[in-house]
């Protein structure tokens, strides 16, 4: 395996159950965001609280506050014409990461999506999890839902906050240097390029103050293919009294599937929590075939069934001497695993 997550010491984090929770306090952040704000989701949906966020950019850019934000193809595509042109009229710059143009995902290049959701305000504090821009009792697909979407996601302060910032600012770069050069805009592609080196060279904060101990995770195509698989399996194999997993589309490949398997042979309680509620046909057919091992080898699953379960969260040994934990954006799939930036 790769070496351990750089840990740091300096963090403070607090967790936030769905959107409800998640969106006043970061609609509070960008309200107070003094310099830049950096917004990347899969899905930017404007019904119902979604405006709330909406409306959170367009008044820190009517303000002067530098606002980035990125929407992928597919979770997204266009934003709808009323918000584009109110968020452009407020000055916020957006950019949709690999539009699927004619072809869609025909091509297999249109299959790496930017999945991840984060958002940093002025550099210091970092939002990380699996909710999208979305209101809890909405769903794009289904209409309004008579429970809430079941997820998570944690508000940071510390050093990862800085990884984070300079992840997006690469990515806005690198997308603005690929527009320049397909509009033959040579001179400014070069230059985004060197802006996008000189963001991924950017000192770290020197903020070393005592908090918990955290570290970022980013998935990516190039440096860090299996980083996030490869925390799973090792936290699974440090496991001594409980595996907790929230996944919303679990299908692990063979090496994670072990891993689970020898932990519940071991002793060691392992508990799934999965969609009762697909909003996927396929996804939900593709699941239920990796089911009969582990339930074989002890391993407990239960489906969340009042509404959609979105969480991509797991809990190892809280009681114990070595806590572990993660909130991301990382389903346990072929898509997030080998494919999708992730975080």
């Amino acid at each position: 395996m790769s070496p351990t997550p750089e840990f740091a010491h300096d963090h403070d984090v607090r967790l936030y159950q769905g959107a409800q929770e998640l969106f006043p306090a970061l609609v509070e952040a960008m309200d107070a965001a003094l310099s830049d704000i950096q917004f990347e989701t899969y899905i930017f949906d404007f019904t119902g609280a979604g405006s709330s966020v909406g409306e959170a950019l367009a008044r820190a850019a009517q303000r002067g506050v530098r606002t980035h934000l990125v929407v992928d193809g597919v979770g997204t595509g266009r934003l709808p014409a009323p918000w584009a042109a109110r968020l452009t009229a407020a000055g916020v710059q957006w950019r949709v990461y690999s539009p699927l143009g004619r072809l869609g995902l025909l091509l297999p290049s249109r299959w790496r999506r930017l999945h991840r959701k984060l958002c940093v305000v002025d550099g210091r504090v970092l939002f990380c999890g699996g909710i999208n821009v979305l209101d809890d009792f909405h769903d794009p697909n289904h209409g309004a839902l008579d429970a809430p979407r079941f997820d998570f996601a944690v508000r940071a302060t510390g050093s990862l906050v800085v990884q984070a910032s300079d992840a997006m600012e690469q990515l806005w770069w690198r997308m603005q240097a690929v527009r320049d050069a397909s509009q033959r805009r040579l001179p400014e592609a070069l230059q985004a390029l060197r802006a996008a080196s000189a963001a991924h060279h950017a000192a770290p904060d020197s903020d070393t103050s005592p908090g918990m101990r955290a570290a970022l995770l980013l998935r990516d195509n190039v440096r860090h293919r299996s980083r996030i698989e490869k925390a799973y399996r090792r936290a699974i194999a440090a496991a001594r009294e409980e595996i907790i997993i929230a996944n919303a589309y679990f299908v692990p490949g063979r090496k994670l599937r072990v891993a689970l398997q020898m932990a519940a042979r071991r002793g060691v309680p392992v508990r799934l929590l999965l969609q009762g509620r697909y909003e996927y046909f396929m996804q939900y057919h593709a699941a239920r075939p990796v089911y009969g091992a582990l339930l074989k080898a002890g391993v407990e699953i239960h489906e969340y069934a009042p509404s959609f379960l979105h969480a991509k969260v797991a809990v190892i040994d809280a009681h114990g001497a070595r806590p572990w934990a993660t909130v991301g954006s990382s389903n346990l799939d072929p898509l997030s695993l080998l494919l999708a930036r992730e975080a």
